[in-house]
């Protein structure tokens, strides 16, 4: 008897991994001797994770997370509020 396969993720579910694995390689190349990442190339890459969350919570109503999306929103803005204040 051969065990039950794991349901694969979806298309959105691994785009939006991906987004998020950029964005950890991107905060981790400064501890590793790299160069600093754009504020607004991260800002830029949460904003379209969080368009995916969007588009995921359409079609599976118990992916509704609006506190995960309140954070992702207050951590855009703390981006781009730190990117006007740089000199």
């Amino acid at each position: 008897m051969t065990p039950p396969e794991r349901p694969r993720p979806d298309a959105l579910t691994i785009v939006s991994f991906a987004l998020l694995a950029v964005v950890a390689v991107l905060l981790l190349l400064p501890l590793l001797g790299g160069p600093l990442p754009s504020p607004y190339l991260v800002a830029l890459l949460l904003v379209a994770r969080l368009g995916v969350q969007f588009l995921r919570a359409r079609r599976d109503p118990a992916l509704r997370r609006p506190a995960s999306w309140a954070l992702d929103l207050i951590l855009i803005g703390l981006l781009f509020y730190s990117a006007s204040n740089r000199s």
